[in-house]
C-alpha cells in the first residue's frame, strides 16, 4: 500500500472520499510505450505491464505496445515482466494528467543449471518450508486463512546458517477469498533470518466475482476493516491533518528495544518512556505540488483506537505479558531518511519505512489495492 518490503510494506495508499482525508486531484494520466529485447530490438508480445499494487494492468500487443488508461497523478512503481526475461521496474512520479512514454528493453533471462526443480523433488522437507514461507509472506491473520497460492510449484526454498529464502520461477497465483481478490504476484526477494523478514514484489489485483450479494457485502466489510487502522488510512490522515478525528494517537520514542520477536517479529516495546508526539512534526510540503516529505527521526509509535487487536495477534506475539487485548499499537522508523509522499499518501521510495508491532503482523492477505476506497 508497498512494496524490500521490509515489514517494511510498500506505502501503497489510496484517497477515500469517504474519509475525507485527501484531495482529489484533477484527471488521469495515460502512460504508454514499447517493450523490446534489448538483445534484439526486436518488440516483445505479451508482456505484463502494469501499476504496482493497484488493478491497473495491460499486456503488450504484437508491436511491443502497451497503453495503460486512467492512471491517477502522483508516485507509482510501473512494472514488467514477461517469462524467459528479467522483470524491469521504474518509479515514476506523475505530477500533471497528460500522456508519459516509458519504454523497455528486457534482458533475456539465462536459467542457469541446479535453478529448476524437478516435481519429484518436492518432498516433506519443501512442504514444510513452503508452510513456513506461507506464514511469513501470506500472514498468520483470519484472513490469511482464506487465502491460498494455487500455484506452489513455482517456488523454491533454501535454508543456511539461519536464513531462509524462496524464489519464484513465474508470478505466483493468490486468491484471497476473504477480501475477494485474485492476484499475480511477481516474487523478485524473500529472505529471513531470526530476526527480520524481509521481501520485494509487485502485486497486480484482479477483483473476483462473489457468489452472491451476501458474500459481495461481506467482502465490501473485510475490505473497509483490512483499511482501517492500515499505514494508508494512517498516511492519508497524516496529509489532511486528521489523525485523530480518524481514531489514532502518535507517540516519539528515544530508541527500539524489543522483548522477542526482532526488528521485524512480534515483540512488544517494554520499560521505554513514550513522549506525545504532535504529527505535524513528521511531515510538511514538499518542493512540487501536492508533494509532501515524511521525515521520521527515531521510533514512531502509532496507536489507532478505532478498533482493538484481534486475539489472533496476541497468539502470534509471543511473551506480550498482556492477557486482554488493547488497542491496535505499531512502531515505525525510517531506514533511508526522509522520503516523498503524493497527495494519495504513496511514496516514491516505497522501501523506506519499518514497521513493528500491528502493522507487522498483517501482510500480504490484508493488503487491499491502492485503488480500493472505503464506501459510505
Amino acid at each position: 500500500m508497498h512494496r524490500k518490503l521490509i515489514f517494511v510494506l510498500s506505502l501503497m495508499i489510496v484517497v477515500t472520499s469517504q474519509i475525507g482525508m485527501a484531495r482529489q486531484q484533477g484527471a488521469p494520466a495515460r502512460l504508454q510505450g514499447m517493450v523490446t529485447d534489448s538483445t534484439t530490438g526486436l518488440p516483445l508480445q505479451g508482456a505484463h505491464v502494469f501499476i504496482a499494487g493497484s488493478m491497473i494492468g495491460s499486456i503488450t500487443d504484437s508491436e511491443g505496445r502497451y497503453e495503460l488508461e486512467r492512471v491517477p497523478t502522483g508516485a507509482h512503481r510501473l512494472y514488467v515482466s514477461m517469462l524467459g526475461f528479467k522483470p524491469d521496474f521504474r518509479d515514476i512520479m506523475l505530477r500533471a494528467p497528460r500522456v508519459y512514454t516509458f519504454d523497455f528493453d528486457l534482458a533475456e533471462d539465462i536459467i542457469e543449471a541446479g535453478q529448476i526443480v524437478v516435481e519429484a523433488e518436492r518432498d516433506d522437507k519443501w512442504l514444510e518450508r513452503l508452510r513456513r514461507f506461507e506464514e511469513m509472506f501470506i500472514g498468520e491473520t483470519p484472513n490469511a486463512e482464506e487465502t491460498e497460492i494455487l500455484n506452489p510449484e513455482v517456488l523454491d526454498f533454501e535454508s543456511n546458517r539461519g536464513t531462509f529464502t524462496a524464489v519464484a520461477s513465474e508470478p505466483l497465483i493468490i486468491e484471497n477469498r476473504a477480501l475477494g481478490y485474485r492476484i499475480q504476484y511477481f516474487l523478485r526477494d524473500f529472505q529471513s533470518t531470526p530476526n527480520r523478514v524481509q521481501y520485494d514484489g509487485e502485486p497486480l489485483y484482479e477483483e473476483m466475482e462473489p457468489d452472491s450479494p451476501q458474500q459481495a457485502a461481506e467482502w465490501d466489510k473485510k475490505r473497509r476493516d483490512s483499511f482501517m487502522g492500515s499505514f494508508r488510512h494512517f498516511a492519508l490522515a497524516l496529509i489532511a491533518g486528521r489523525t485523530e478525528p480518524q481514531g489514532f494517537k502518535t507517540y516519539t520514542r528515544p530508541s527500539v528495544q524489543r522483548v522477542n520477536g526482532g526488528t521485524f517479529g512480534g515483540g512488544a516495546m517494554q520499560g521505554q518512556q513514550r513522549f506525545p508526539l504532535d504529527p505535524a512534526n513528521i511531515i510538511r510540503p514538499g518542493d512540487n505540488p501536492n508533494e509532501y516529505i515524511l521525515d521520521i527521526d527515531g521510533v514512531v509509535e502509532i496507536v489507532y483506537m478505532g478498533e482493538e487487536e484481534d486475539e489472533a495477534f496476541l497468539k502470534w506475539r509471543t511473551g506480550a505479558g498482556r492477557a486482554r487485548p488493547g488497542f491496535q499499537t505499531s512502531w515505525i522508523t525510517m531506514d533511508n531518511g526522509p522520503t516523498i509522499l503524493d497527495y494519495k499518501g504513496d511514496t516514491l521510495d516505497p522501501y523506506g519505512v519499518t514497521f513493528m508491532g500491528y502493522l507487522a503482523w498483517q501482510r500480504v492477505a490484508d493488503d487491499v489495492p491502492r485503488e480500493y476506497r472505503p464506501g459510505r
